[in-house]
């Protein structure tokens, strides 16, 4: 049984940072594994997304404000979000699919997901 556990998610200011965390069980960790944010606006949204052999992809829209890394020791896969925006006020979910590589920038194949958490930014 995959198990992803999100936690990190805070009300800040606009310009403010946090960080994220994806806690994994499992074989899920080292597969493809992504961070989403959705709203009622927008819907689900790829955010950003780390496959098994280290490379990352991020949404436009994150590029150069949100970084990923991974802890192997802890199985956890963090999302450090800097810069924050009012736009960025979301649910955030931590995915994984069982695929070394991505694919596509989107949903398809991501078939375990965590609980999610909430981002507020205020500004």
């Amino acid at each position: 049984q995959v198990q992803l556990m999100e936690s990190g998610g805070d009300s800040v200011q606009a310009g403010g940072s946090l960080r994220l965390s994806c806690e994994a069980s499992g074989t899920a960790y080292s597969g493809c594994m992504g961070w989403f944010r959705q709203t009622p606006q927008t819907g689900r949204e790829a955010v950003a997304f780390f496959d098994a052999y280290g490379q990352t992809t991020y949404a436009t829209f994150v590029k150069g404000r949100f970084t990923l890394s991974k802890d192997t020791a802890k199985k956890i896969l963090y999302l450090q979000m800097n810069s924050l925006k009012p736009e960025d006020t979301a649910k955030y979910y931590c995915a994984s699919k069982w695929a070394l590589t991505c694919g596509d920038f989107t949903n398809a194949g991501f078939g375990s997901w965590g609980q999610g958490t909430e981002v507020t930014v205020s500004s």
